[in-house]
């Protein structure tokens, strides 16, 4: 078992481990007591094995790197190994972030291990091949190609990957006015194996934009809607910038702090951000509404290039 330095848990094989001496016979006397009440933390004793406390988490309602700190205490020469269906998930969940260089796109390929099911969130046209040689590579069978909306920077890879991989089926909000197989609405759900992702309408960007919550694993993905310090433009495709304000101040600055914020694109190297970090640091979003409309009225941004090839293919799911 790796040894560890005083406040620093980390996560090796989806277990956490914290520096706890073994021998203890009450555990919760280690905790500070107001992170006990507050996040209504219970545990129970499971084994001391090897001078290693096992320790299986009944009820966590805080992210487990903040519960891990809160166990770091006394000495750093022994651990306790934390077990839970939050950290034994991890095991059967697969994440990875895809990105197209041109429109600075974010692709991300969700799926569940033990099923095999996966989903595709706003693949593009150039990269299907690639896509779909991950997925092959690494087993999966992909059930649905999803888009947050109807992109107008690049054409949607979903078409192409209906072709490359059979079985597959296009979703995208009903609201987008876009040709798929299926279309969402407020609060739908989109089942892969164990998983689900729940449908938000955030419109503003554009009138169809959908974030889609992850609450299993803490995450959003937002689309255009809220990107990194950021947000969509508003000046084409219905948009509103009133309804974008609304939008994320109602639907994603209410999601619990700690959940991961994944944009459809970033200009500047950055990949994820969280509801915390947005709420304090966005510079338009934590405006009144009217700063923001001002700002948003003001940006004097150049037509999209690729808006007249990417919108009259989106519509009918990148195939033209």
């Amino acid at each position: 078992m790796t040894r560890m330095d005083k406040y620093s848990p980390v996560n090796v094989d989806g277990a956490y481990f914290a520096g706890v001496p073994a021998g203890e016979s009450d555990l919760h006397a280690l905790l500070r007591p107001q992170i006990l009440i507050s996040n209504k933390i219970e545990l129970k004793l499971s084994c001391v094995k090897n001078n290693t406390i096992f320790i299986m988490l009944q009820k966590v309602s805080l992210p487990m790197y903040k519960f891990a700190k809160s166990l770091c205490v006394l000495n750093k020469a022994h651990h306790v190994r934390l077990l839970s269906s939050a950290v034994n998930q991890e095991h059967n969940f697969f994440f990875r972030q895809l990105f197209d260089t041109v429109s600075s796109t974010y692709t991300y390929l969700l799926a569940d291990k033990r099923t095999k099911e996966a989903v595709l969130i706003d693949p593009v046209l150039e990269h299907a091949e690639r896509d779909a040689t991950l997925i092959n590579e690494v087993g999966f069978k992909l059930i649905y190609a999803m888009n947050t909306h109807m992109h107008a920077d690049h054409v949607t890879g979903t078409g192409k990957l209906k072709s490359l991989l059979p079985g597959t089926r296009s979703i995208i909000g009903k609201a987008s006015g876009a040709q798929a197989d299926i279309h969402l609405v407020d609060g739908d759900l989109v089942t892969f194996g164990e998983y689900q992702l729940q449908a938000a309408a955030t419109p503003g960007h554009t009138n169809g934009c959908l974030t889609y919550i992850f609450n299993q694993q803490s995450m959003a993905f937002t689309g255009d809607t809220l990107l990194i310090r950021g947000c969509g433009r508003t000046d084409f495709q219905e948009g509103s910038s009133e309804r974008l304000y609304q939008s994320v101040h109602n639907r994603i600055f209410t999601l619990p702090d700690h959940y991961t914020l994944y944009p459809a694109h970033d200009y500047k190297g950055q990949t994820a951000t969280t509801v915390a970090e947005e709420k304090k640091y966005n510079p338009r979003l934590t405006k009144t509404l009217q700063e923001f409309i001002h700002i948003m009225d003001n940006l004097n941004l150049p037509y999209p290039k690729m808006i007249d090839k990417a919108l009259p293919a989106n519509r009918v799911c990148g195939l033209y």
